[in-house]
């Protein structure tokens, strides 16, 4: 650890809670522009034009904008299109695809240097670890380590995101039990921050929601937020809501406050009027449970 190591307060808004943003999704976004009816090849301009114009429109309500290096984290630099109330966040992973899906693997990102990052003003990495239960448990938990290793030798806060897929052999998958199981072997390996999913995609009666949220916060031993993909939109800031009184310090996410601007016309108007009132809105919210803590 440097002597000048970031802390989770650089990340979160001044009532300790987190309302960050994430525009750090790479072929996934691509597949939205698609599936939006553009017309294809969708070029990777497209994905970083819509990603620096997010976090210049919608990081004023962000404490932090978690940013991918494939796409936009030079241009957001560049632009300096993160608001000075809102902290930098880099993906430190790299996605390889395989089987017909855009992240079929997961690796640390050799070409992302963690100086750097803290030199253009970035306050943490992140990392997804893909966590399948027929494949090596002490392998993911080296990974993190090492990822752990590689942001605090630079003052750089670690966050974790175990996002948890079918098993590679045989269709055994009980989803919920798996993201319990990644929480307790993950939740407590020394990363700042763990970004989980919500249980049952925040579908459901909210007390069967709020029984299982706890469940999840009874196994991981660090501050934690949920993602938002997989949840309906409507449904995401009832999921806060329920994973905040269950213990949660607030979110991650992206496609829950910018996925239906995705293919509309005039896109900077559509993020300023969905997306970042959804976000405002949300910021309030958390920092109305955590005074309530």
């Amino acid at each position: 650890m440097t002597n000048d190591s970031y802390t989770l307060k650089d990340i979160a808004r001044p009532s300790g809670g987190f309302a960050m943003l994430a525009v750090d999704q790479r072929e996934a976004m691509r597949n939205m522009f698609a599936a939006s009816g553009m017309k294809q090849p969708i070029a990777d301009n497209i994905l970083t034009d819509f990603k620096v114009n997010a976090a210049k429109i919608i990081s004023p309500y962000a404490s932090a904008v978690l940013v991918d290096n494939q796409f936009c984290y030079s241009e957001i630099v560049k632009q300096k299109a993160i608001s000075d109330n809102s902290a930098l966040i880099v993906a430190g992973d790299l996605f390889i695809p395989g089987n017909g899906i855009p992240v079929d693997n997961v690796c640390i990102d050799p070409n992302i240097d963690a100086q750097e990052v803290k030199q253009n003003g970035g306050k943490a990495l992140k990392l997804l670890i893909l966590w399948r239960q027929d494949e090596d448990a002490q392998q993911r938990i080296e990974m993190v380590k090492e990822f752990n290793q590689k942001c605090h030798s630079a003052g750089l806060l670690s966050i974790i995101e175990p996002v948890v897929r079918p098993p590679r052999i045989g269709d055994k998958f009980d989803r919920e039990q798996c993201i319990l199981n990644a929480a307790k072997e993950l939740g407590d390996l020394g990363s700042d921050l763990y970004k989980g999913e919500m249980p049952l995609f925040g579908k459901g009666e909210s007390k069967t929601l709020l029984d299982a949220a706890k469940k999840l916060n009874d196994n991981i031993n660090i501050p934690w937020v949920i993602l938002s993909s997989g949840i309906h939109e409507n449904l995401f800031c009832r999921a806060v809501r329920i994973a905040m009184q269950s213990g949660a310090s607030g979110f991650l996410a992206g496609r829950a406050i910018w996925a239906s601007t995705i293919g509309l016309p005039d896109t900077e108007l559509m993020l300023r009027d969905i997306s970042a009132p959804r976000m405002q809105y949300l910021g309030t919210l958390v920092d109305e449970i955590m005074a309530s803590r």
